[in-house]
């Protein structure tokens, strides 16, 4: 359970507090938080509080959306960046998860040009403040208007655009990748570059009743998790596994019992051993 980390937009009724006193419960070893759960709070308290807790503050979700249709409202987002990067120094987040954006019947290449450039525009903030920027590739039926960076390949590519610094790197989401028959190989790239940030999980319910809304628990859908998980620490990857679920089933639930199954299913998905190693996965 040390590599258990759970997103607090995962247990969005939730207050922050609450989360921070009823993760570490459930052996939660990390959290990333989202933006949304600091508003209003001092952010100095909420660095001490993490530290209180036990866990590890292990991103904060999320940046991003960059193309818009004008100047001065991509100007407005490249602010609300470094206004995200000043926001994970001051929590002692490492990195911020980047959901890069798209504008309905703009060109997909405008669109990737426009968040390569406001990638740009935020890096050197970033750097500054020693904090990581990572590229979330989100699933193709979000292409209209929430990502234009669809595969792990487009990922690279603006990295490469960019001059692959060592701040800029990519967030895997088994949710978003899982369908990509290059998925494999463009783990491995990203591990051989350095690239590799952040691992998230959940699960593809089939049917699905909501392509936003009703992710499943680890094990209660049809992606292999383990064998992508396997696929991830083979690059040498040590990091959490955190886990983000957009459920409305599960935020009309009670959190308690839903934490508990967010346990019960990680220990279930690395309990047994690694097919590829015969060794268990802690």
């Amino acid at each position: 359970m040390s590599r258990l980390c759970v997103h607090t937009i995962s247990t969005k009724p939730l207050n922050l507090d609450q989360c921070l006193t009823e993760y570490p419960k459930q052996g939660v070893s990390g959290i990333t938080i989202w933006r949304q759960a600091l508003e209003g709070r001092d952010l100095a308290t909420v660095k001490r509080q993490v530290g209180d807790s036990g866990m590890d503050v292990v991103s904060l979700c999320r940046g991003g959306f960059f193309p818009a249709t004008t100047a001065a409202a991509r100007q407005s987002v490249i602010d609300d960046n470094l206004k995200a990067v000043e926001q994970a120094h001051a929590i002692g987040a490492p990195l911020i998860v980047l959901v890069c954006g798209a504008v309905p019947g703009q060109p997909l290449a405008e669109s990737r040009k426009q968040i390569t450039e406001g990638i740009a525009a935020v890096l050197p903030a970033a750097e500054q403040a020693g904090v990581k920027l990572s590229i979330e590739p989100l699933h193709p039926m979000y292409a209209d208007d929430r990502s234009a960076v669809n595969t792990l390949r487009q990922a690279h590519e603006i990295c490469d655009a960019l001059g692959s610094p060592k701040s800029l790197g990519i967030a895997v989401d088994v949710y978003h990748v899982w369908w990509d028959p290059e998925l494999k190989a463009q783990i491995d790239f990203a591990g051989q570059t350095g690239r590799l940030h952040a691992f998230h999980i959940c699960d593809w319910k089939t049917p699905t009743t909501d392509l936003l809304n009703d992710r499943g628990l680890m094990g209660e859908g049809c992606i292999n998790i383990r064998e992508i998980s396997d696929w991830v620490d083979g690059t040498g990857f040590t990091g959490f596994r955190e886990v983000e679920i957009f459920s409305n089933k599960w935020w009309a639930a009670d959190q308690q019992v839903f934490l508990d199954q967010i346990a019960a299913s990680y220990q279930q998905v690395y309990a047994s051993p690694s097919p590829a190693t015969g060794l268990p996965r802690e």
